[in-house]
């Protein structure tokens, strides 16, 4: 018998374990937002606007279900945010540069790079401060959401039959659309509602009066009520910060009557 020891036993089951389910829903939401890139290269914008909104759908499905299973975990949180900038960042940039901003030139293309780098930084931030951001709000617009008034304004334009190409209006959005992902406004995740308890009767009449009104003409009515979610979180981000504004202390007058109607006056 050989003196020399028997080599030890490959060891097996080394590596890093993942989650399998989550993590698949992932790779599909990063499929879709891969095929709107190939389809926008094609020139069917309609198509590569519709792969977006799938994406998105797997987006909230891949968080529900890990939270659901007590699945989550930081590669899975890491890998969602890889994939989230492909489909809601790159696809929907490529989309709105080829689709509308292309005929800008070299204002176009950085109009849509700009978008696509404040969603990368929204992406970055976002996991940096996940323990820390209340769970009623977003610190800035979500990604997702941006991208899906990018994909509903394709949709839009298309069953309006108006003409996207050197788009004023889009190429504004678009530098809005960054600028809003990047702020410190508070947009309503409705992440503190819990749906599995009674609600009043109300909330049921909201959502059925959405239901009806989205029927009505979906393409349209979808890109504005997703743009009239981004502007209204603008317009009360903006605000709150003029409230808060700080003022400077004036001395008191020598007539208590005038520096008491100064103080209605401040207060309406």
């Amino acid at each position: 018998m050989s003196d020399v020891p028997a080599a030890a036993p490959a060891r097996r089951g080394v590596g890093m374990h993942i989650y399998v389910l989550p993590n698949l829903l992932t790779t599909v939401n990063m499929f879709f937002g891969f095929f709107a890139i190939i389809y926008s290269i094609n020139g069917n914008y309609t198509w590569a606007a519709y792969a977006i909104v799938i994406g998105a759908v797997f987006d909230q499905l891949d968080g529900r279900v890990a939270r659901a299973t007590n699945s989550t975990s930081r590669f899975g949180a890491e890998y969602d945010s890889l994939s989230d900038l492909i489909s809601f960042g790159l696809a929907p940039g490529l989309l709105l540069f080829l689709w509308s901003l292309e005929s800008f030139g070299r204002v176009g293309w950085l109009a849509s790079f700009f978008y696509l780098a404040c969603g990368a930084l929204r992406l970055a931030r976002f996991n940096v401060q996940s323990a820390s951001v209340e769970k009623a709000y977003f610190q800035g617009l979500p990604i997702p959401m941006a991208a899906g008034i990018v994909a509903s304004s394709v949709l839009a334009f298309e069953d309006l039959e108006l003409d996207a190409s050197r788009s004023w209006a889009l190429l504004t959005m678009t530098f809005l659309l960054g600028f809003v992902m990047v702020s410190n406004f508070r947009y309503r995740s409705f992440k503190d509602l819990d749906f599995r308890h009674r609600l009043p009767f109300r909330y049921l009449v909201v959502g059925v009066f959405l239901f009806a009104m989205v029927a009505i003409r979906p393409e349209t009515t979808l890109f504005v009520l997703f743009l009239t979610y981004a502007i209204l979180g603008a317009v009360f981000g903006i605000w709150r910060l003029r409230i808060r504004r700080p003022r400077i202390a004036k001395p008191y007058s020598q007539d208590p009557g005038e520096d008491l109607h100064e103080f209605i006056e401040e207060e309406v």
